[in-house]
């Protein structure tokens, strides 16, 4: 058995073991209009102002209206509408909208309406709501209502973003003003109070399934299935097992397991391969002890063989990144501005008078990330410090730096994450700033000029400023040494062959455009 082959197999049999301790996978009726799709972590969020992660997206994305919103099915970003019937620009500041007639909410809230805009993107703009997407819409003055379904968006200056990465995603989606009025909070969690797109969603099984259902009341194009089943299996080996077994129809997939194809799908099987906008990095908690000494940082940053990381998680199918803003978008830079070189980290380290460091590295318990943890651990033992991994689970790892969510952000010393993208390079900066220290920016880098250009950058008209300007941004990052730029790996899928995904540009699904041929 060649080392390749032993390690597929451990690789197999850790899968199979995941499975078995999620008690299996429930096996369904293969029923033609029920749609199994692997998601890569449970629900915890759904409130599109307070959402965590990406598979909250995926699912609101189909059960919640926006007015506009991505064409899926191609490589191209453009946008199409929603429940907009009409939008228009009409001067820097002002966006004239009619909302579609007739479209209603789910559990007797009535018509959806412009009031329904308004309070959905003002409730996200204001400070008061302590939204983490707020900067989205950093710019909004105010939604003006002109009758019933139709208003005018106010901003108080020109907003670069706001038809790439504010309208037609997270922060686009809206709500239902009289339903989130009527909850306690007046935000929600794990249960939609009214939807009003393609699908309703019917229950919530924690760890186990989310099932979306078709909503008869939907008056845009019927979607193709009746249901929609979302398993949450954390582990891409364990989902592709899944997938063999016939317990999923659609999949993201290792890279790995994509190299290992060659190209050649399984019989009855079809492959994907989409460009990822994500960014997945090595992050330093400067206010920890040990690394709030930058020569510290900087050499762990220059004891980490990228190359190898990724080679031993993706085998050569993803390449190193340059930073947080992914090729093809404004800001993207050309190169690194440090580089592997463990005799300059050791110098560095003797520099800061550093030694027998003991460290730890959050992340989250997958595969890959594991696999690139250990090749990390073993360069920096290299140099002299000694690391300690620390797998969590998805719903452990994504309230780790939220200071609000207790005290774990204290623990944080290095940790490997991955911010999805929306394409714009604003998507990227904005998480990094002062403001979003404690919510989003756990490496608690504080740097009053980066938080200034993050807001310069959405105000600049200018492309070639833009671009200049973002560049600099992960310039600030990489010289601060809290930042290590891995990879924007990229988006793997397997599915059933009959099947006909409807993704974004990047891999985003979106669930209600799957068909089958």
């Amino acid at each position: 058995m060649t080392e390749i082959d032993r390690r597929q197999f451990l690789l197999a049999t850790a899968a199979a073991s995941a499975l078995t301790a999620l008690g299996g996978i429930p096996a369904q009726a293969q029923a033609s209009k029920v749609l199994r799709i692997r998601s890569y972590s449970d629900l915890q969020v759904l409130d599109p102002a307070y959402r965590l992660a990406a598979p909250e997206d995926d699912i609101f994305r189909s059960v919640l209206p926006a007015l506009i919103t991505y064409k899926s099915g191609g490589d191209k970003w453009e946008w199409t509408l929603d429940a907009a019937e009409s939008i228009e620009q009409i001067d820097d500041t002002h966006i004239r909208f009619k909302l579609r007639p007739g479209w209603t909410w789910s559990g007797g809230f009535g018509e959806l309406t412009a009031e329904d805009v308004k309070f959905s993107f003002e409730r996200i703009a204001d400070p008061a709501n302590k939204s983490p997407y707020q900067s989205d819409w950093a710019a909004l003055d105010h939604v003006e209502i002109t009758d019933t379904h139709s208003g005018v968006i106010v901003l108080k200056e020109y907003f670069a973003p706001l038809w790439s990465t504010t309208l037609p995603t997270g922060s686009g989606r809206i709500v239902s003003k009289k339903a989130v009025e009527a909850l306690p909070d007046k935000k929600f969690t794990t249960t939609i109070p009214a939807g009003c797109g393609p699908y309703l969603l019917k229950e919530w099984q924690p760890k186990q399934r989310t099932t979306l259902v078709r909503n008869p009341d939907y008056k845009g194009p019927a979607p193709y299935f009746d249901e929609i089943h979302i398993l949450p299996i954390e582990d891409e080996k364990a989902a592709e097992v899944a997938f063999d077994a016939r317990e999923l129809d659609f999949t993201q997939i290792g890279l790995g397991t994509l190299a290992g194809y060659k190209g050649q799908a399984p019989a009855g099987s079809a492959l994907v391969n989409k460009p990822s906008l994500a960014f997945i990095w090595l992050g330093m908690n400067v206010e920890n002890e040990i690394l709030k000494n930058e020569k510290v940082r900087k050499a762990i940053q220059r004891a980490v063989d990228v190359d190898s990381v990724l080679d031993a998680a993706y085998y050569g199918e993803a390449a190193r990144s340059t930073g947080i803003v992914a090729p093809g978008l404004i800001g993207h830079r050309d190169a690194n501005l440090s580089k592997f070189d463990p005799e300059a980290s050791r110098a560095l380290l003797a520099e800061a008078g550093a030694s027998d460091l003991h460290l730890t590295v959050h992340l989250q318990n997958k595969t890959d990330y594991l696999a690139m943890a250990q090749v990390l651990q073993a360069n920096l033992a290299d140099v002299g410090i000694t690391v300690e991994l620390v797998p969590l689970d998805s719903g452990s790892f994504w309230t780790l730096g939220d200071q609000s969510a207790g005290d774990s952000w204290k623990s944080i010393q290095l940790i490997i994450s991955r911010f999805s993208m929306n394409p714009d390079p604003a998507w990227a900066t904005e998480w990094f700033t002062p403001e979003q220290i404690g919510v989003w920016n756990w490496e608690r880098w504080n740097s009053a000029e980066f938080g200034q250009l993050d807001k310069d950058g959405v105000k600049e008209r200018d492309v070639a400023k833009r671009d200049t300007l973002y560049k600099h941004m992960q310039d600030l990052m990489e010289e601060s040494g809290a930042y290590l730029f891995l990879t924007h790996g990229a988006a793997a899928f397997i599915h059933r062959s009959q099947l006909r995904p409807g993704l974004w540009p990047d891999g985003k699904p979106a669930f209600h455009e799957f068909i089958e041929a």
